[in-house]
């Protein structure tokens, strides 16, 4: 059987669902686990993952982060304040904060400061980028998403009006992703929380169409910065909003 995981960042360390690239919501399992190389070497050994993560860092950024980002957010409508402009690599690793900022500064790298959100999950960057760069072979299984254009694309293409953290956000994410083929009722593992999994999920069903060779990427080719590393956002085909 051939496998695919959908990847989020969580408190306990990734939560990755787990499902065949064809098949039925039965065989789908989640579970929290501690790196992004563990979900690639986990026994099911998924032929895609795809992971709510930025994959490739340039070594300059314009003001709204990567083409990706900048794509992606005109797409996203009021959901596009979750698609944070992602540093150039030296900001990514830089130090500490402070540090960050004061390379953010130079004209060489970028014309803007990360924001603290997008601070806190520079630890994170750097994990994907130093696995894929470690090990070659990966790149052509871990690919970059963003959850809320996956729901987007989940939904005909049409705009999300609520949040996830809204009863009716999460109520309608549960529903697209039912209609995707996916279980909006699997139960969380520990290390998680609801809406890490609702990510995942949808997440998956990006996995399951790059599997297919159906997935989009923004841009369309994918650009590559200085390592190699492919710098894009996948997504799925526009399925059939809702009634």
């Amino acid at each position: 059987m051939a496998w695919v995981a959908g990847v989020d960042g969580c408190p306990g360390g990734w939560v990755a669902v787990f499902g065949p690239r064809d098949g039925t919501s039965d065989e789908i399992r989640a579970r929290v686990l501690p790196s992004l190389e563990a979900i690639c070497d986990a026994p099911e050994a998924p032929a895609v993952v795809a992971v709510d993560i930025p994959i490739g860092l340039p070594d300059r950024v314009g003001p709204g982060g990567r083409t990706a980002e900048v794509l992606v957010r005109a797409l996203l409508g009021p959901r596009r304040a979750s698609v944070f402009p992602t540093s150039a690599r030296s900001v990514v690793y830089a130090p500490d904060y402070t540090a960050a900022i004061a390379l953010s500064r130079r004209p060489e790298t970028q014309p803007f400061a990360p924001s603290p959100p997008a601070n806190a999950i520079f630890p994170r960057i750097r994990e994907a980028d130093g696995l894929l760069r470690a090990r070659p072979e990966l790149r052509d299984r871990v690919y970059e998403v963003h959850p809320e254009l996956a729901f987007q694309s989940l939904n005909g293409g049409a705009n999300l009006a609520d949040s996830k953290r809204k009863a009716a956000g999460a109520a309608l994410r549960r529903d697209l992703l039912a209609r995707a083929g996916l279980p909006a009722d699997l139960a969380v593992p520990r290390g998680a929380k609801p809406d890490d999994l609702l990510d995942a999920l949808a997440a998956l069903a990006v996995a399951r169409a790059i599997a297919k060779g159906c997935g989009v990427p923004y841009p369309d080719p994918p650009e590559r910065d200085a390592h190699g590393l492919p710098a894009a956002i996948w997504t799925l085909p526009h399925r059939e909003s809702p009634a």
